[in-house]
């Protein structure tokens, strides 16, 4: 799921009903208070989303007396939505290491520092150690929850993901991680 398809989902799953019209000129009515991100969503996308996440059974359908329809997110949507919340993100620890190391570099301009502090206090949340200043480590995939991560908070440029075996000096990431 992409992330403008998240996003939408998580949109719902807030609580948000979104009612959609057949006529043109009040194609939409959604709550004027929601950040500029979810505005700037294509109609026609996000009509094609919403008939996707129905065809998935993330979404129900009502039709209103008045002919607009109305689109309410399902328990299975909810469920689905939680894997994309970011305030109560984690990363699912396997019971067996795989001995491989997931690294994350970044370097973020200065004039997106809100967005490098946020970046990096959510690694430290999600379990990942601080190697150097701009470089995290954790032992367990995480690719997607760090894509996520990368769309969320829009800064997909300047943050390189890696996995690697060989690691010198790692006796006390595996102590720190309790791999042993």
């Amino acid at each position: 799921m992409g992330p403008t398809k998240q996003k939408v989902l998580m949109l719902l799953a807030t609580g948000l009903i979104m009612t959609l019209s057949p006529s043109s000129n009040r194609n939409f009515k959604i709550i004027k208070s929601i950040p500029r991100a979810w505005k700037s969503i294509n109609k026609y996308y996000l009509r094609r989303l919403v008939d996707d996440f129905y065809q998935n059974r993330l979404v129900s359908y009502f039709e209103l007396p008045n002919g607009e329809i109305e689109i309410k997110i399902t328990e299975a949507g909810k469920q689905r939505a939680l894997l994309f919340d970011v305030d109560n993100m984690g990363i699912v620890r396997p019971l067996r290491w795989d001995k491989r190391w997931r690294l994350v570099f970044f370097d973020i301009p200065e004039k997106q520092r809100q967005k490098r502090d946020d970046f990096r206090s959510k690694l430290k949340e999600i379990g990942f150690i601080e190697l150097q200043h701009s470089a995290w480590i954790f032992p367990y995939p995480c690719q997607k929850e760090i894509d996520f991560l990368m769309e969320f908070f829009e800064i997909r440029d300047y943050v390189r993901f890696a996995e690697t075996i060989n690691l010198t000096n790692e006796a006390d990431l595996k102590l720190k991680f309790k791999l042993y």
